[in-house]
C-alpha cells in the first residue's frame, strides 16, 4: 500500500515546483509589462533624449587583467542577457532530464508544436521580405516569451487546466532551445577561430568536471566566465555562452539518506527544544541555519544554480533587458511603416504564423496518432493558447538587435514585435475566456 501513497507524494512535489515556476513567471511578465511602459514613456517624454544618452554611456568592466569597454546598451544586451539564456539552458537541461521532455511520449507533441510554430511566423516574414535585404530579420517573429504568455494564462486564474500549462511551458522551453540555435546558426559575425578554439577547450573543461563529480559551483563559475569572454570575441553571440554552460552543469545530486536523515532529526530535536535564555535562543538559530545550509548542500549545481538565479533573472535582468530594448519614439513616419514588408512580416508573423503553426501542429499529430491531446484540454484551447504563442516580446526584441542594429528597421521591428504581441496577448485572452470552464466556485 506504500506504493500509492509515494506516487502521490511525488505527483504532489513536481506540481508544486511547476506552479512555483509558472507563478514566477507569470509575476515577472507583470514587471516586464511595467519596464516597458516605462521605456515608452520615456523615449516620448520631454526627457527621450536622456534615455538614449543614457544608453549610450560608457561601462568599463575590469576582470582580472581584461578590461572590456561597453556602451549601457551593449552591457544589457552581451552581458547581462547571459545570464538570462544560462537560466534559460539549465531549464531546458532539467525538462529534459525528469520534466515534460524526459520521455519521448511526453515531448514529442510539445517538440512539434514548437517546430511548427517557429515556421509559420518565420514563412510570413520570408513572404513579405523576399527578394529585400530586410528578409535577414527572419528570425524576430518566431519566438514565444514564455513569461509573458504564462502570464496571460495566471490571469485566467483556476480555471486554466494544468496540463494546458505544462503544454505551453514545455512548449516555450523547446521554443527557446530552438531560438538559440536559430541565433548561432543565422545570426553570427564573422568568427575567430582562436577565440572558437578556446571556447571549444573551455566547454570541455566544463564537461570534465562534470564527468569528474565536481559539485561546487564556484568551479563552474570561474570557467564560466572564461567561457564568456572566449565567446564574446569568436563572433557567436556572446549570450550562447551561458547556453553552453548550463549544459554541461551537474544534475546530479549526493544524497545518502540514512545520514541526511539522522542529522537532520538531530538538528530538528535541538530546534524544537524550550527556549529559556537568550543564548539558548541564539544556538537554536545557529540550528536552523546549519538545517538550512545542509538542504542546499545535498542539491545539484543545476538546482541550487536555477533556484538562485531564476528570481535575479525574472525580476531584474529581464526587466531592465525590457527597459533597455522598448523605448521607440512614436511618430507618424515610423506609424505607417507597420504596413512595411517589416513591419507586417512581424505582426502577422507573431499574430498569424504563430497560431497556424502551433493549432495545426497539435490537430496533425494528434490525427495521425502521433501525440495525444493533454488531459482535460480541447483542441480549441489549443488554438487559444497558440494565439498566445505569439507573444514573442523578449526573444523577439533580442533578434531584432541581432538582424538590424541601428537602423530604422530596427525601430520598425521594436514597434512591430510590441503592436504584434499586444495583438496575440488580447485575442488569446480573450479566446480562451470564452473556451475554458467557469472559474470553479461560480454559479451556474
Amino acid at each position: 500500500m506504500a506504493k500509492p501513497t509515494n506516487l502521490r507524494t511525488i505527483t504532489t512535489v513536481i506540481q508544486s515546483s511547476f506552479q512555483e515556476f509558472f507563478s514566477r513567471s507569470s509575476s515577472a511578465g507583470i514587471v516586464i509589462l511595467i519596464s516597458t511602459a516605462i521605456a515608452m514613456l520615456w523615449v516620448n517624454s520631454p526627457m527621450g533624449e536622456s534615455y538614449f544618452h543614457l544608453l549610450h554611456e560608457h561601462v568599463n568592466v575590469q576582470l582580472f587583467d581584461w578590461s572590456f569597454g561597453f556602451t549601457v546598451e551593449h552591457f544589457v544586451n552581451d552581458g547581462l542577457m547571459v545570464i538570462f539564456f544560462l537560466v534559460v539552458g539549465l531549464e531546458i537541461k532539467r525538462e529534459i532530464l525528469v520534466g515534460e521532455l524526459s520521455s519521448t511520449r511526453k515531448a514529442m507533441l510539445p517538440m512539434i508544436a514548437a517546430l511548427f510554430g517557429m515556421i509559420g511566423p518565420g514563412a510570413i516574414f520570408v513572404a513579405f521580405n523576399l527578394g529585400s535585404p530586410t528578409v535577414h530579420g527572419w528570425g524576430i517573429p518566431v519566438a514565444t516569451d514564455i513569461a509573458f504568455a504564462l502570464g496571460i494564462l495566471a490571469l485566467l486564474g483556476n480555471r486554466v487546466p494544468l496540463a494546458l500549462k505544462v503544454f505551453l511551458a514545455a512548449l516555450a522551453i523547446v521554443d527557446d532551445l530552438l531560438a538559440v540555435l536559430v541565433i548561432a546558426l543565422f545570426y553570427t559575425s564573422a568568427l575567430n577561430y582562436t577565440a572558437l578554439a578556446a571556447g571549444a577547450l573551455l566547454v570541455v573543461i566544463l564537461y570534465g568536471g562534470n564527468r569528474l563529480g565536481i559539485k561546487t559551483v564556484k568551479f563552474y563559475g570561474f570557467f564560466g566566465l572564461l567561457l564568456w569572454i572566449a565567446v564574446l570575441y569568436s563572433g557567436i553571440h556572446a549570450t550562447i555562452a551561458g547556453v553552453l554552460l548550463a549544459l554541461t552543469i551537474p544534475a546530479e545530486a549526493r544524497l545518502d539518506t540514512s545520514v541526511f536523515t539522522s542529522r537532520a532529526r538531530a538538528l530538528i530535536d535541538r530546534i524544537s527544544k524550550r527556549v529559556e535564555s537568550d543564548e539558548e535562543e541564539g544556538a537554536q538559530l545557529d540550528q536552523v541555519h546549519a538545517l538550512e545550509d545542509m538542504c542546499e548542500a545535498v542539491q545539484s549545481p543545476l538546482a541550487r544554480m536555477e533556484h538562485g538565479l531564476s528570481g535575479w533573472v525574472s525580476f531584474v535582468i529581464m526587466p531592465v533587458f525590457a527597459l533597455a530594448n522598448a523605448g521607440v519614439r512614436l511618430d507618424p513616419s515610423l506609424l505607417t511603416e507597420m504596413g512595411s514588408p517589416v513591419g507586417l512580416g512581424i505582426i502577422l508573423g507573431l499574430f498569424i504564423g504563430k497560431q497556424v503553426g502551433v493549432s495545426f501542429a497539435v490537430w496533425l499529430s494528434v490525427r495521425l496518432g502521433i501525440a495525444e491531446l493533454p488531459d482535460r484540454v480541447s483542441m480549441r484551447q489549443i488554438y487559444g493558447v497558440g494565439v498566445l504563442c505569439g507573444i514573442g516580446f523578449t526573444m523577439a526584441l533580442f533578434v531584432a538587435n541581432l538582424a538590424f542594429p541601428a537602423s530604422h528597421a530596427l525601430d520598425v521591428s521594436k514597434l512591430s514585435v510590441l503592436v504584434g504581441s499586444a495583438i496575440s496577448a488580447i485575442i488569446g485572452s480573450l479566446m480562451l475566456r470564452a473556451w475554458l470552464p467557469a472559474p470553479k466556485g461560480a454559479s451556474a
